[in-house]
């Protein structure tokens, strides 16, 4: 109930209203520990719950459980946020490695820019005013016409995390379309999704999920009708389709999250690793 009030606030209030609920804690830990430089006030964090650090070390092992992720590999984090899969990646990356990431949220690119990309070249983020109900109502771009800023076959890896969860059918159409054309030929994709499989959807009604994707939309379903980018789920066949147009193979299968209620094993959301024939 209480995140669904949230989500009905204008974007400006949701800003102002987690700042001031996390601002005891974010005091707190400063005065008891000092500011971390790579860690931001957890009243600027917008997205993904639990420890900044740890959640991003937790996926960092998730990308070399599954995919074939090399520390000279050049690297492309599609809505970057505010560098909580970035910073375990400092560390990672060889002198030949690279990493690129973008947003829609222009605070959390600024943060990067200023507390990772200036001290470390191998860095780069960048803004995209991209239209987002739920992020980003007023940008000027849409997100189903929107072309990555990169040039054909320019990247061994890819990655989104609880990106496309926020995402209509024809922007993720468009996205997996640029993601293939920008990757390079035998390079991985690393994307989180909610997919409505048999077992899932058979769980949502039973009241087994740990999300009520309640309003049907055909190919995919919505938790709140009134946001509809707020969470997204997608027939899971839909999306596999997907990635056969695009000349991708699911190179590790698809990994199952325990959102949907199936035993706990990997992340919450589902994982599909694609390479790129």
């Amino acid at each position: 109930m209480l995140r669904d009030l949230y989500y009905m606030l204008p974007l400006s209030m949701r800003s102002l209203v987690r700042r001031v609920y996390y601002l005891p804690y974010d005091f707190y830990r400063d005065i008891r520990f000092g500011r971390d430089r790579m860690e931001p006030p957890k009243g600027k964090t917008f997205v993904g719950g639990g420890d900044f650090k740890k959640q991003g070390e937790i996926f960092l092992k998730f990308f070399l459980r599954f995919s074939d992720l090399k520390p000279d590999h050049r690297i492309l984090d599609v809505g970057s946020g505010i560098g909580r899969m970035a910073v375990p990646f400092v560390d990672f990356l060889s002198e030949k490695g690279s990493y690129e990431g973008f947003d829609l949220v222009n605070e959390g690119i600024e943060w990067c820019q200023n507390r990772i990309a200036k001290e470390d070249p191998r860095f780069h983020f960048q803004h995209v005013d991209i239209e987002n109900k739920l992020y980003n109502p007023k940008g000027k771009i849409l997100a189903h016409e929107f072309v990555f800023p990169f040039e054909d076959n320019s990247f061994d890896f890819i990655f989104l995390t609880s990106v496309f969860t926020h995402m209509m059918p024809e922007e993720v159409e468009q996205y997996l379309q640029e993601i293939a054309r920008v990757l390079k030929p035998g390079g991985q994709s690393f994307i989180t999704y909610f997919l409505l499989d048999d077992t899932a959807k058979a769980n949502i009604e039973a009241g087994k999920s740990h999300k009520d994707f309640k309003f049907e939309k055909g190919k995919y379903r919505l938790m709140h009708e009134k946001v509809d980018t707020a969470n997204v789920a997608y027939e899971s066949d839909y999306i596999f389709d997907l990635y056969q147009q695009n000349s991708m193979e699911l190179d590790s299968g698809y990994q199952p999250g325990w959102w949907s209620g199936k035993p706990k094993g990997n992340d919450y959301q589902d994982i599909i690793v694609g390479r790129k024939r």
